[in-house]
């Protein structure tokens, strides 16, 4: 009787690897690095300065320096496989499970980064402040603030909702002002940071799904005189992903710049996902009757440029 071999079961889940990419939104709001150590120190320089009238000879600036060091954690994930299962498996139940193990792979990573940006109001970032904080100042930059309040019952809507469930036209301005934060703020020689952004996510809870997506797709405006979501649209590009991992977030979400070089987030990794068996003829089978099929990796996330993002709280 024909039997499901482990080099089948290994293909089919290098294949369900390769063909599912995860969560879209993971490239956009992080840099990716490899490590080939335990740690890995970044150090985030200073901006470049201000070119300035030629008068007297050069006037050489040095670059402000602040850094942070990532190290990487082992993570795994196996599951047991009987001999019988692998043996009677006609229609095809044990490579669902192995093709669901390599979708739990590249959900990882999606996985790790909500939760770091859901922690982001009590872990700091390089430049020792939390990363969504009130009071960010590096250099000439002044004090910042990319955890900001909005009234939405100041928006002049037609119809008002709550902090918990906004109205569209809340919605919008809500999102507004995430990104008019992102563009105001200053790097450390006091110069615009963000003044060619053109290009922003919206990563809201489940809750908050349906309001989002209409507010980018709803051509409404508030006032005569303030202009509505859709028409920034025409000079910008505004997405909203929902995020079910938020499930703490009730009248919040993040927005964050998706162009810059330098992303908001970091994902660092030392080794690839690999498989490892314990399969036919192992002592493993001998004792159990059964096979495991594991996986592991080396990686870590961490904070790059809180300037690239900003947390908007609806009060």
């Amino acid at each position: 009787m024909d039997r499901l071999t482990e080099r089948q079961v290994i293909g089919a889940f290098y294949k369900t690897l390769a063909q599912d990419i995860g969560a879209s939104w993971v490239d956009a709001l992080s840099n990716y690095f490899t490590s080939d150590q335990k740690s890995e120190e970044y150090a985030w320089l200073g901006m470049a300065p201000v070119l300035r009238q030629w008068i007297g000879g050069r006037n050489a600036k040095a670059l402000r320096e602040a850094g942070l060091t990532l190290t990487n954690i082992h993570y795994e994930a196996t599951i047991d496989i009987l001999v019988r299962d692998l043996r009677r498996d006609h229609s095809g139940q044990a490579l669902i499970r192995i093709a669901e193990l390599a979708r739990r792979a590249n959900a990882h990573w999606a996985s790790l980064l909500s939760t770091l940006i859901a922690a982001g109001e009590s872990a700091t970032c390089y430049d020792g402040q939390y990363f969504f904080d009130t009071d960010h100042s590096e250099g000439d930059s002044g004090t910042q603030d990319n955890d900001i309040s909005v009234d939405i019952s100041a928006v002049p809507a037609v119809n008002h909702g709550t902090t918990t469930a906004p109205s569209v036209e809340e919605m919008q301005w809500a999102i507004f002002k995430g990104i008019e934060a992102i563009i105001g703020f200053k790097d450390d020689r006091g110069e615009p940071m963000n003044e060619d952004a053109s290009q922003f996510l919206a990563m809201v809870p489940i809750t908050f799904m349906q309001v989002g997506l209409q507010a980018v797709a709803t051509p409404f405006q508030a006032s005569a005189s303030q202009l509505a979501l859709s028409e920034l649209q025409k000079d910008f590009t505004i997405k909203v992903v929902p995020n079910p991992r938020f499930t703490s977030w009730t009248d919040r979400f993040p927005v964050f710049r998706t162009d810059s070089n330098v992303k908001a987030l970091i994902r660092q990794e030392e080794t690839e996902v690999d498989m490892k068996v314990k399969g036919y003829g192992s002592e493993y089978e001998f004792d159990n009757d059964a096979h495991q099929y594991g996986i592991d990796t080396w990686r870590t996330v961490g904070y790059g440029y809180w300037q690239n993002a900003c947390l908007v709280t609806l009060t």
